[in-house]
């Protein structure tokens, strides 16, 4: 007869791994929404990507990066065991095993990259990228990952909280988008020669919206998932905070934009939904409802003026990666700093707003400038160095010609019925 521990263990083993398969699945959402913003004549060259992401990110971690972000540690600043899931791993104290411990976090390492995926669209080479995500997984994210997640991180040991991830995984993710995209620079006629942003237009506002709806099923994964137990009692809380953020970012986008420009602003609309779950990504756990509805509010208006101030600076981000994600990351962060109730971190812990002081809010601010700050500079390096092998961007023609073709070979969209109809006619038939 199983005991009350095996029962409880399967049960957290099937939960975990559940939502870990509901946030791979935000991948067909990153792949649909990127997909939908980006020209027709670069669709092909998103879910490529995707694939690269899911395929080198998932091989890259088991081999190198979870050890780098989970292994022993006795400095707090990087791991050394782990590494092909080997290793002494005893430290790591859960009631699922750690395989299953990898697949959860395998799910999110895959989506760090894909964010920095979206800001380099239609112009970045290929084989590039494939570098790049192979020092994403493997080097970037795990060690800024060890410094909040693991036991012995330096910044764990300070105090910082970030339950699922608003700094480790969106504000990393956004500010190592940022300086991709001011790398690479800005798509051909982007921008014109005064400076003035044209638009280009998105392909599929419709596959966007798509995108975004299979990424907000997926958050509940993300997040709810990041209690590692099925019967923590917190699961409805959380649930219930993410999706009040969630609405809260683009219920005030909706209304934003139609008093700004008079006319409610789709693809605004769509990143103020993702804007209010990157933000309350970190505090959904020890937030209340009112507060997860500010929260995704000042992330949904905020993602608006970030996303104006980029073009104002010439920086081309076709998905608006940094607005999303590097801004409502860093506000997610420090909110936890301002709202997190009484002991719901730890006892004696608590946010500015409900008595703590500055103590938990400074923390965050720490931790939130050191890994931002680690993914925008390792990136730009990392960047500059592949682009000494492969070159970092393709070519003027394959560009204006589109990814697709250029560097897969094949559109996204066949036309061969129409130009069989058009050679009939030529032919007089």
């Amino acid at each position: 007869m199983a005991t009350i521990q095996q029962l409880s263990s399967g049960l957290d083993t099937i939960w975990v791994v559940l939502t870990a398969a509901m946030i791979l699945l935000m991948e067909g959402g990153f792949a649909l929404l990127e997909a939908g913003f980006v020209r027709q004549k670069n669709a092909v060259s998103i879910i490529m990507k995707v694939f690269v992401d899911i395929a080198f990110g998932a091989l890259i971690f088991y081999f190198i990066g979870f050890g780098l972000m989970y292994g022993k540690d006795a400095a707090g600043l990087i791991g050394t065991t782990g590494f092909f899931m080997g290793g002494d791993l005893t430290h790591i104290a859960l009631n699922i095993s750690h395989e299953t411990y990898w697949l959860f976090q395998c799910a999110f390492v895959i989506a760090v990259i894909s964010i920095v995926s979206g800001a380099v669209a239609e112009r970045i080479n290929f084989r590039a990228y494939i570098l790049y995500t192979i020092a994403m997984t493997g080097f970037i994210y795990p060690i800024a990952g060890h410094w909040v997640w693991a036991i012995n991180g330096w910044l764990s040991k300070l105090g910082m909280v970030d339950f699922a991830g608003s700094a480790v995984i969106h504000g990393l993710g956004g500010f190592s988008a940022l300086a991709a995209a001011i790398i690479i620079g800005p798509r051909i006629g982007k921008f014109s020669p005064d400076g003035t942003a044209n638009i280009v237009p998105p392909s599929n506002l419709p596959l966007a919206s798509v995108g975004a709806f299979i990424l907000w099923f997926g958050w509940f994964g993300f997040n709810s998932g990041s209690t590692l137990s099925a019967t923590n009692t917190s699961i409805g809380h959380i649930a219930v905070t993410t999706m009040l953020a969630a609405a809260a970012g683009s219920a005030t986008c909706i209304l934003f934009t139609m008093m700004r420009y008079r006319k409610a602003d789709p693809p605004m609309v769509i990143n103020g939904a993702l804007a209010g779950l990157v933000g309350i990504t970190a505090g959904c756990a020890f937030v209340s409802d009112v507060a997860a509805i500010l929260i995704g509010a000042v992330c949904g208006i905020s993602m608006v003026y970030a996303t104006e101030m980029l073009e104002a600076r010439r920086i081309d981000d076709p998905v608006g990666a940094f607005p999303v994600h590097g801004i409502s990351g860093s506000i997610g962060t420090l909110a936890v700093g301002l709202f997190a109730q009484p002991d719901s971190i730890r006892e004696g812990t608590a946010g500015l707003f409900y008595g703590g002081g500055f103590s938990l809010l400074g923390v965050q601010a720490l931790g939130l400038v050191t890994v931002c700050v680690w993914g925008f500079a390792i990136t730009w390096g990392c960047l500059k160095l592949i682009n000494l092998i492969v070159p970092l961007r393709v070519t003027r023609d394959e560009e204006l010609v589109g990814l697709d073709v250029g560097s897969h070979g094949v559109p996204a969209y066949s036309q061969e019925d129409g130009f069989l109809d058009l050679q009939q006619l030529k032919n007089g038939k």
